[in-house]
């Protein structure tokens, strides 16, 4: 699957839901009739003019200090992390948030073996053995092979995991003593007792049989990267097979772009080759086996598989296996509890919607030694439920207007569940806690972004919080919520920034009277009596976000610095909101979405201090879709707009995320018509900048080229980037700082 993948090493750091529109005006939203607005402001004594283009983009340099690779340890009283240098993992007592000893030191290691690096680690349950990783090379947006070591902690010493080449996925035995992985599509599980490397697969064939790890679509849709699992007591293996020989077989030239370490050795640029199901096509089949570790045998699960198995686990107990299925539609989901030795499945759980579901809500699962919970939404929002491993619900958790967003899990001690929530709002995120009796309260009852990793006795957690104004800030908690210790303030880099543009939070209108949340960034040096070009960024895709009241330093704030309002809507679609809100959308994407952004953009361009003749929108991936759409609308109040990386017909691209909104084209082909760029070219009478990677594995450059065929065969004229050998989340080199110096001049030229 990934043989020749080796030429894309390009990070992919971004969801195709992270899209960017931007609207550019003066506004004084205060005493606006029909908004409701909250306005924050943080005090700040330097000049936006000392803020540089990479202050505001720049990958590595726009983030504020965080916490490297935090790990709770089985003890429940103190976690790991890796140090501010990178060359050990230290020890952190909870209860007093103070470092206590080292777990791992580069510099402490015994023995003929050396590593001067790692990228990241596993700890055994026991403490006893730490998988560690370096020599990183990406696949796509979250794959990777590496050079994998076993540390010992007791004796201070490393082993390769294996010395034929670099692994994939490799997951340690709860034990510590085997380290299961894959290389060529099979797995092969080392024993580091025995100091032996064996495979337990031999049918891995690249482009056709993956197992152990999953193919592109599971990766990219259901975030799927591993399905390698041991039992709780280490005797078997469980895993899924990927058969993608029927799925058809996607390629693309590879240019290498200058941030190669040799852009010039390809005279003639080499392709890449891999399985992409389109939508209407042949998907990847997928069953799931077990390895018995004494007998070495391997056998196939009885389960009936619809289409898709978006997730597999062990039980609470480690013994049975949890394997989620769902139909191609995406409508029908159940729950299996399966008996390894035997492989009969029995069915606990069945959830359905005359729309879609959700991989966010039914992937937010978690089993326990008796009873298990489960995120649904079939109360209209996202709420929890716990079940026996008889299938019976034994309670609802929580309920109310409001979704749930994550769940931590259960205190032993107490019967209190802890979990994430928009208790405050949609815009806003709350750590809450479930009282045995279902009373629900929040941890830190403030507005803004506030999440949390619990020890594993839930007994303390470590809270991360920002809110639009507030960097982020890591502290150590109690189970009551009450601050321990402060870990890091981020106060440097909230001085660094306080005198970049502010962001605010309002509501809209739709045309249909409906409220939609918005935000709006006015230039540092804004002046109420001017009128400013307006520029609407973004995503709008299905159960996506970008009102959120939490901290991001990103483009919109620099583009923001230099003249522009700025603002955005989450229109019909989008998530956080109630499951009607986000339905309203499906099987027709791109309509309503449209209508929403433009009655924003008119609403923004009424305000007095915005020139409403000036008025732009930008987007990437799904939100340069919606850039297209709105720019082809009739009555469009745009002037110009930039689309990055978008989708120009949904049979273009991958049959998971497209036919779980759109059905397939063979079941909506009225929808797919009507929602396709393509079909409203003849509408565009604004100026396009449209821009792609040609590299990108997620959406083709052949997305952007026949869009820009149809216009040319229209006699229209454009401004078009491409950006060799670059994917899709342009993570390499100075790209996203390039991107928008180039957003920035074609704005120059057609709005201000």
């Amino acid at each position: 699957m990934y043989g020749n993948r080796q030429t894309l090493r390009a990070a992919c750091n971004f969801r195709k839901v992270l899209l960017i529109a931007i609207n550019f005006k003066d506004m004084d939203l205060k005493g606006i009739a029909g908004c409701s607005i909250v306005t924050l402001a943080l005090a700040g004594s330097l000049n936006a003019s000392a803020l540089t283009i990479e202050d505001y983009i720049a990958p590595g340099k726009n983030s504020p200090v965080a916490i490297k690779e935090m790990r709770p340890l089985s003890d429940g009283l103190t976690y790991a992390a890796i140090s501010e240098d990178g060359r050990s993992i230290d020890i952190f007592e909870y209860k007093t948030g103070k470092k206590i000893g080292t777990l791992f030191s580069i510099d402490g290691i015994k023995g003929d073996l050396k590593i001067d690096s790692f990228d990241g680690y596993q700890v055994s349950d026991n403490g006893k053995k730490i998988l560690l990783w370096n020599n990183v090379d990406k696949i796509y947006r979250h794959s990777f092979t590496a050079q994998y070591f076993v540390y010992d902690v007791m004796r201070s010493t490393l082993k390769r995991v294996s010395e034929s080449g670099a692994q994939r996925g490799a997951v340690l035995s709860h034990d510590g003593r085997m380290v299961a992985y894959v290389r060529d599509n099979n797995i092969f599980i080392s024993n580091l007792d025995y100091g032996t490397d064996k495979p337990i697969t031999s049918d891995g064939e690249i482009n056709r049989i993956i197992n152990g790890v999953s193919d592109w679509s599971y990766e990219e849709e259901f975030g799927v990267v591993n399905t390698i699992r041991w039992s709780g007591d280490d005797t078997s293996l469980a895993y899924m097979r990927f058969d993608e020989s029927e799925v058809p077989t996607y390629t693309f030239d590879n240019y290498k772009s200058f941030c190669d370490s040799n852009p010039l050795s390809d005279v003639y640029p080499s392709q890449y080759t891999y399985k992409y199901p389109l939508a209407g096509y042949p998907n990847v089949k997928v069953d799931v086996k077990v390895y018995n570790i004494d007998n070495r045998t391997t056998k196939t699960m009885d389960i009936p598989v619809e289409s898709y198995i978006p997730s597999i686990e062990y039980d609470g107990s480690g013994s049975n296996l949890m394997v989620m299925t769902l139909n191609r539609d995406q409508n029908h989901l159940c729950l299996y509890k399966v008996n390894p030795g035997s492989t009969v499945a029995t069915m606990l759980l069945e959830e359905r919607s005359n729309a879609w579901l959700s991989p966010s809500i039914y992937q937010m699962v978690s089993y326990g030694k008796s009873s298990f919970v489960i995120g649904s939404e079939r109360s209209g929002y996202c709420h929890l439920y716990e079940y026996d491993y008889n299938g019976n619900m034994l309670r609802q958790l929580s309920k109310g207007d409001w979704n749930v967003t994550q769940y931590y899990g259960k205190s032993a001690k107490t019967g209190c569940h802890y979990a994430q929530a928009t208790v405050r709002g949609a815009i806003n995120r709350n750590v809450i806690r479930i009282d045995a009796k279902g009373v629900v309260s929040a941890m830190n009852n403030v507005d803004g972004f506030e999440s949390a990793s619990f020890s594993s006795n839930m007994d303390y957690y470590v809270r991360t919080y920002s809110n639009a104004l507030t960097p982020t800030t890591y502290s150590v908690c109690d189970s009551s919520g009450a601050v321990i210790k402060e870990l890091e303030n981020n106060a440097a880099y909230a001085a660094k920034y306080a005198s970049a543009p502010k962001k605010e939070f309002l509501t809209v209108k739709n045309a249909n009277g409906e409220e939609m949340n918005a935000y709006i960034i006015k230039p540092a040096d804004f002046d109420g009596s001017k009128r400013y070009p307006l520029l609407m960024t973004q995503y709008n895709g299905p159960d996506s976000q970008e009102v959120a009241n939490r901290w991001k330093m990103e483009g919109v704030y620099y583009l923001a610095s230099t003249g522009y309002v700025v603002a955005a809507v989450d229109g019909r679609g989008t998530g956080y909101r109630s499951r009607e809100w986000a339905n309203s959308v499906y099987r027709h994407l791109g309509e309503y979405e449209a209508q929403d952004q433009i009655a924003a953009a008119r609403y923004f361009a009424s305000l007095p201090y915005v020139d409403a003749a000036r008025v732009g929108c930008f987007g990437w991936s799904y939100g340069g879709y919606m850039t297209l759409m709105e720019l082809s609308s009739a009555n469009s109040p745009f002037k110009a707009g930039v689309a990055m990386a978008p989708v120009t017909d949904w049979r273009y691209y991958d049959s998971i995320y497209t036919e779980r909104y759109m059905s397939t084209p063979q079941q909506n082909e009225g929808g797919y018509a009507s929602s396709s760029a393509l079909n409203h070219t003849s509408g565009m009478n604004a100026r396009l900048l449209i821009m792609s990677g040609t590299s990108d594995d997620n959406v083709h450059f052949y997305n952007t080229l026949k869009y820009t065929s149809k216009l040319n065969y229209e006699g229209k004229v454009f401004d078009m980037m491409a950006l060799a050998g670059f994917e899709h989340s342009l993570g390499m080199c100075n790209a996203r700082v390039m991107l928008f110096r180039k957003i920035e001049d074609f704005l120059k030229t057609y709005l201000k």
